[in-house]
């Protein structure tokens, strides 16, 4: 999984997967497990041993513990390891939902703190959906002119547009010279909501991203261990496509999570796969993932399931 693919023109090269750190700065509501530090330590620093790795965060996470224990490996390595990217968000005021231009820019400023770095790769807008008011975002002088700005100044190689609601996302990516954007939970074994936003980016000549591979976990750690979805609590008929899954895989004694990283890898339209992981060993587990033979049958089954188009989170 050397391979890597530059982020539209901007000379950013990553690999095919990235690894994410929602889970890093421990949130059980939506994963239904603590993350102590020593432990998202040791994932962290398993990550950035990994050559050419490929990190995402963001403001948010956990109300900003995911980047500051990122931060902390960070300064514990004498800063920002060379050969690595990095990539983070501009998040809305998490108590008020304001996403203006000044908060966009507060958003970056705490971002660079936490991290202790002073530039990042990839910067992304995030969950606009969830903002006060859209136009805040939008509007000219808005958060994502402030995104562009932010470019200019050196301070991001790459910028982005990261969501969920691919009805909201479309309508701005269609306006603005993004140089990537990135899905989460839409271009699943289970789901392929994000299909058309997909298409609309590549025609467009933006790279993808495609984030969350497992269902928010479900899809790796097992839908008996892990009764989530998309990062809800999941009852046993949202569970029944991922189980429908685990049963094709049991059939051919392969892990489901091998079968949902590599429905990702072999897409031709997504520069890199971004999995979410918690422990240390998941690191090198997604890279055994990602080569593990899978016979052509489990991929003719998989095809016969009934793929959901609609918005996993609606």
């Amino acid at each position: 999984m050397a391979q890597l693919r530059e982020i539209g023109t901007t000379g950013v090269k990553i690999p095919r997967i990235g690894f994410g750190s929602t889970g890093l700065g421990s949130i059980p509501e939506i994963y239904g497990y603590e993350v102590d530090e020593d432990r998202a330590i040791d994932t962290i620093r398993a990550i950035l041993s990994v050559p050419n790795a490929f990190l995402d965060t963001s403001r948010c996470y956990a109300m900003g513990r995911s980047e500051e224990r990122i931060g902390k490996v960070i300064r514990e390595l004498g800063g920002w390891p060379d050969g690595r990217v990095l990539s983070t968000k501009l998040d809305r005021n998490m108590e008020t939902g304001a996403f203006d231009a000044s908060q966009a820019r507060r958003s970056f400023e705490e971002s660079l703190e936490a991290l202790g770095v002073n530039r990042v790769d990839i910067l992304h807008i995030h969950d606009i959906e969830y903002s006060n008011d859209l136009s805040e975002v939008t509007a000219s002088g808005g958060a994502i002119d402030e995104l562009f700005r932010i470019k200019e100044e050196g301070l991001a190689t790459a910028v982005g547009i990261a969501a969920g609601r691919i009805d909201v996302m479309m309508p701005i990516l269609k306006d603005r010279d993004f140089d990537v954007v990135l899905t989460h939970n839409r271009h699943t074994l289970v789901n392929d909501n994000a299909e058309p936003l997909i298409k609309l980016a590549r025609s467009r000549g933006v790279s993808v991203i495609n984030a969350a591979p497992f269902s928010g976990g479900a899809l790796a750690r097992g839908s008996a261990l892990h009764r989530f979805y998309v990062y809800r609590p999941a009852n046993d008929e949202i569970l029944e496509p991922i189980r429908a899954v685990e049963e094709i895989c049991a059939r051919h004694d392969i892990p489901a999570g091998a079968v949902a990283l590599q429905y990702s890898l072999q897409d031709e339209d997504i520069a890199s796969t971004v999995c979410g992981v918690t422990w240390p060993q998941h690191v090198q587990q997604a890279m055994e993932w990602a080569e593990w033979p899978i016979p052509a049958a489990v991929w003719e089954e998989l095809a016969e399931l009934n793929q959901s188009s609609a918005d996993p989170e609606a």
